[in-house]
């Protein structure tokens, strides 16, 4: 990839497991965080096959990064590792060393295609590796796999402890299609009672953004969800809306939402909007603008309803929305990622992301660590309480319930 980036990354968090839990979750589900895409932005791709040599962030550059690692190559000793050490010492809260089977799983998210079981992973207490999501249709849905199940071993291999970037790793096995078909056997726990299921990995496919009605089909409104920006959910939504009757309203439910492309948040961006700014972002200093292109269904009531897991490109959205005055949000704070990221590739074919910049809002308020406030916060973030506060809040708007 070789513009700048969203990227979430599984490492140094201070807010307990959330991070990591919504990082796996992606590369589980086929979701992609944060990602920009580069082909829209020089017009020829792929983008990950363009990865810039040279991407400064504070005291650490990249080519010092690859430095480290060649060096710690010709000794003999892992160069990923000494990678991973130089981006930790250089205070990169989202700086990451990533093996190049984990950055292909990536580029392969960003397409919402993965090839895995269909299972999404947590980082739970003590070190525990926990079944957050099952996807239908997986082969895990098939095996009985549930939400909540504690997962033991991938292959005889004891996952307790384990970085759930590797766990995530084993349970997806090689990281091209020759994995479709290939067997994994999970150890699993479920009630204090421990048992043993074989899995055939297939290709999956994730849908990222659905649509439907909310409080009935003469209730005047309608829900628009999406899980993650992966390539074409930008134009999903922007069809969904020309699709909504004049004069209903939407409820654009963003939880949970932990981010993707870049240009497909700011096409969705552009359904809502007649043109004007959806962000700015910085790349070392050099300052850069996004525009929502004309067009965009302005006149609907709009309500935005989002939470803690609404990260990075998500919140790009839903800043632009309400800086510009085009929805009232709903909710509870997002989660605070607002950094850019590039890539630079290392010398074992392992990819290192570095932080070069950060985006702000229209209005320039700005998202790293901050997040965004919702006009209407709901105290708890309990999900249904949350929506029927959304759905209130539109209905007021003129949009039914």
């Amino acid at each position: 990839m070789s513009g700048p980036c969203l990227f979430v990354q599984p490492r140094r968090i201070r807010r307990g497991a959330a991070l990591t839990l919504i990082f796996v979750s992606v590369l589980a589900t086929g979701a992609a965080v944060g990602s920009w895409d580069a082909e829209a932005e020089n017009g020829h791709g792929p983008a990950a096959d363009r990865i810039p040599a040279q991407a400064v962030v504070g005291s650490v550059e990249s080519d010092e990064v690859k430095a480290a690692a060649a060096a710690a190559q010709q000794d003999g000793k892992s160069g990923s590792q000494a990678a991973r050490e130089v981006v930790s010492r250089s205070g990169d809260r989202w700086g990451a060393v990533y093996s190049a089977r984990e950055y292909e799983g990536f580029r392969r998210n960003l397409d919402g295609v993965y090839v895995g079981t269909g299972i999404s992973a947590r980082l739970g207490r003590e070190g525990r590796i926990e079944v957050d999501r099952v996807q239908p249709g997986s082969p895990a849905r098939e095996a009985g796999i549930r939400a909540g199940d504690r997962l033991l071993t991938i292959d005889g291999v004891r996952v307790t402890g384990r970085p759930v970037t590797d766990v995530v790793a084993r349970l997806r096995g090689r990281a091209d299609a020759r994995a479709v078909g290939t067997s994994v056997t999970l150890g699993l726990r479920r009630d204090g009672h421990s048992r043993q299921e074989t899995l055939h990995r297939a290709k999956l496919a994730t849908e990222p953004v659905t649509v439907d009605r909310i409080g009935g089909p003469d209730a005047g409104a309608v829900r628009i969800k999406v899980d993650s920006f992966t390539r074409g959910s930008g134009e999903r939504v922007r069809r969904a809306v020309r699709q909504v009757p004049a004069g209903e309203g939407i409820l654009l439910d963003l939880r949970g939402n932990s981010g993707g492309l870049v240009t497909e948040a700011v096409t969705a961006a552009s359904s809502f909007l007649d043109g004007g700014l959806v962000a700015t972002y910085d790349v070392r200093g050099e300052q850069r603008v996004l525009d929502a292109q004309p067009g965009g269904d302005i006149d609907s009531p709009l309500v935005v309803l989002v939470d803690g897991g609404t990260m990075s490109a998500a919140e790009l959205l839903t800043g632009a929305l309400q800086d510009r005055g085009r929805a009232v949000v709903v909710g509870s704070r997002t989660f605070g990622k607002g950094s850019v990221q590039m890539p630079s590739e290392l010398p074992d074919g392992s990819v290192a992301e570095l932080t070069v910049g950060h985006y702000r809002t229209p209005a320039g308020r700005n998202v790293d660590g901050e997040g965004i406030s919702p006009d209407l916060a709901v105290k708890g973030d309990d999900g249904p309480g949350a929506e029927a506060r959304a759905r209130t809040v539109l209905s007021g708007l003129g949009g039914g319930s």
